[in-house]
């Protein structure tokens, strides 16, 4: 992909709609991705991410050290890495044949990461986890009563012998564990009290579940809110779902390296996703990294003018 020369001022931006982790074609998480982004400043980035209005919006450009340098933005704010737009960014680029199958790669602010295109899904690395447990955000000044008032929860509404827990594999996510479907539909969240934690704890926002029954497809049930980042609910987080499939793994020994996680449903209008996670391990169990991926589903092409 050839950039932009400097001189040459911007006055449009083609964007494309592309909704990543899909389930069955339907539902997903819409994103934004721009291609061909060289010319474009961070300014002007932001503008188009505010413009278009959704979670966030992928910028892809070229890279010398990668296959495609990667910019997400927020509507109101950069963000290091996002699992939706970067799975609606590589099935983008699958679908219009800039980019093969098997492997290739993103340069992120946050530097570079693995991409695997496979039976038209698009999978991307994540790190090993890291975890912080509620007795450690009290340097912060924030304790585990604070996290559940602001999500309407008790301490009963809990899964019994588990807790809230700090999950970091790439961004971090507080990871909530809740006993059913009906109370993680019924949780009330008070956005700006999970903004003011989000901002104490440097948090993309909370990553609420229920595990399904035995005989189901996914393993969990997910809600996602970020205020932080202008995201009141989100349909699918595939930055959050390697988080729980690391937390499924690590604290709840659910020893399974394959895992599916279904998002979505919950919100209004319900918007059913499905973000496929498979953890990758050393002889000891410990988990080393992991990919999270997804079908993506290109939407609509829209115009954006840049003031």
């Amino acid at each position: 992909m050839g950039g932009l020369p400097n001189e040459h001022i911007i006055t449009e931006v083609t964007a494309h709609v592309v909704n990543g982790f899909v389930a069955g074609g339907e539902g997903g998480n819409p994103a934004g991705v721009v291609i061909d982004a060289d010319g474009l400043s961070e300014d002007q980035m932001l503008e188009v991410a505010t413009k278009i209005g959704l979670s966030e919006t992928a910028f892809v450009s070229s890279s010398d050290k990668a296959g495609f340098k990667l910019d997400f933005f927020t509507p109101n704010r950069r963000i290091a890495h996002c699992g939706h737009a970067t799975i609606a960014a590589f099935s983008y680029l699958a679908q219009t044949g800039r980019v093969s199958q098997g492997e290739t790669s993103k340069m992120t602010v946050d530097g570079l990461r693995k991409i695997i295109i496979k039976n038209q899904q698009a999978f991307m690395e994540q790190l090993a986890p890291t975890y912080q447990s509620p007795d450690v955000w009290g340097a912060s000044g924030v304790v585990l009563q604070d996290v559940l008032s602001s999500i309407g929860l008790q301490t009963n509404d809990l899964i019994f012998g588990s807790e809230p827990m700090l999950v970091n594999t790439g961004n971090s996510f507080i990871v909530i564990p809740v006993k059913s479907n009906t109370i993680l539909a019924g949780v009330a969240p008070d956005h700006d009290a999970i903004n003011q934690i989000s901002e104490k704890l440097d948090l993309i926002g909370y990553y609420l579940f229920a595990m399904s029954p035995d005989n189901a497809e996914t393993v969990a049930t997910t809600r996602m809110f970020a205020p932080r980042y202008a995201i009141p609910e989100e349909s699918a987080t595939g930055m959050a779902a390697g988080p729980l499939a690391c937390y499924l793994h690590d604290i709840m020994d659910i020893k399974a390296s394959h895992l599916k996680i279904a998002q979505g449903h919950f919100m209004k209008p319900a918007s059913p996703s499905l973000i496929t996670v498979d953890l990758e391990t050393a002889a000891d169990g410990k988990i080393t990294s992991l990919m999270a991926g997804g079908y993506g589903r290109s939407v609509r092409e829209i115009k954006i003018a840049l003031t």
